[in-house]
């Protein structure tokens, strides 16, 4: 993509860009006719022409051979991105979106974002959320449901509760349950769920060795709950389909199959992205993880040195790029501005 566009002129970017719009908007194949008219460029069609066709020439556009007009192609469309995200403006959009205090569960705000985001664009909007370990542990239980079976609730700043049971061989010492509970809400209230606090807190050289079985057989609820819980908050999947055209079914269906490969797009949505600026993937760029047809725009939101998840909007190729770009990073802007009062509260 890069040499792609150091080979355009900068009118070559403008009619590219021109024609992205067009075809974004009317979904028709856009001749020099109609850009010249619409776009009221000062150049003559016939300039335009030869543009039109050397941009097709490398591979940025091309027509449909019922048509005289042209669309983009995924380079084309990756190109028109890239230029977008080039020279986007310094300042976020603002975007008012009701996340509630700062006390109100990250949960709640991250659902909210997503169905806000989706009526403004009608795309289907994901949000990952922050995973637990960049949450500190607000609680700890350990209750004795039955005599051989034990339950540890572990409670996040986040809001998210986990809940593990075990079976152990022989009935469990209430007074052993209760000394674990104390000495874990001592040892962990407040700490980030990362190895070297588990390292800490459960090979501790110092406790009795009753104590120390019983915190090794306990202590998978912790490593899971660090980094089980990867969520991801869709928002528009019901709405997608309302106004679909017949010819983009295609492209539709591949949005909704894309839903059910919800670990690939937790996968490409855990990219180390550049947390300043948006990110786009385009057709084929998304292929790995079985996703076709389709782009998906984003922005990174955290804390000032810590990413903690993404806002993305996933479509069809033919979507309005400049929309979703503005709206994500405006929507990343705000839920950076709320988790950081979440996590200044611990």
């Amino acid at each position: 993509m890069g040499p792609m566009q150091l080979l355009l002129s900068t009118r070559q970017r403008d009619i590219l860009r021109r024609l992205v719009a067009e075809y974004v908007a009317s979904g028709t194949p856009v001749g020099s006719k109609t850009l010249v008219e619409r776009a009221a460029l000062d150049v003559s069609s016939s300039t335009v022409r030869g543009e039109l066709a050397e941009l097709e020439r490398l591979g940025l556009l091309t027509h449909p051979h019922t048509s005289a007009g042209r669309i983009p192609t995924e380079d084309g469309y990756r190109a028109y991105v890239a230029d977008l995200i080039e020279h986007e403006g310094t300042r976020p959009d603002s975007l008012p979106l009701p996340l509630g205090d700062a006390r109100a569960e990250i949960e709640g705000a991250l659902q909210a974002t997503t169905e806000i985001l989706a009526q403004l664009t009608h795309l289907l909007a994901l949000v990952s959320a922050p995973p637990l370990e960049a949450a500190s542990v607000r609680h700890v239980e350990v209750i004795v449901l039955q005599p051989s079976v034990v339950m540890v609730v572990v409670i996040t700043s986040a809001g998210g509760v986990t809940t593990f049971r075990y079976v152990f061989d022989r009935p469990v010492d209430p007074g052993l349950a209760q000394w674990a509970a104390d000495y874990l809400n001592e040892q962990l209230t407040g700490e980030r769920l990362g190895p070297r606090t588990l390292r800490r807190v459960f090979d501790q050289p110092s406790v009795g060795p009753a104590e120390r079985v019983f915190l090794q057989a306990v202590r998978g609820a912790f490593e899971e709950a660090a980094d089980e819980d990867r969520r991801l908050f869709v928002g528009g999947a019901a709405a997608l389909l309302d106004d679909v055209r017949v010819e983009e079914i295609h492209a539709y269906r591949s949005l909704l199959e894309a839903l059910e490969q919800r670990a690939a797009l937790l996968d490409i949505l855990a990219e180390r992205f550049d947390p300043r600026r948006p990110f786009a993937r385009v057709g084929g760029e998304l292929e790995q993880g079985g996703l076709r047809d389709v782009a998906l725009v984003g922005a990174s939101y955290g804390l000032r040195h810590q990413t903690l998840g993404t806002v993305s909007l996933l479509g069809p190729l033919r979507m309005d790029y400049e929309l979703a770009i503005r709206t994500v990073r405006a929507a990343a802007h705000e839920l950076s501005r709320f988790v950081e009062d979440v996590y200044a509260e611990e």
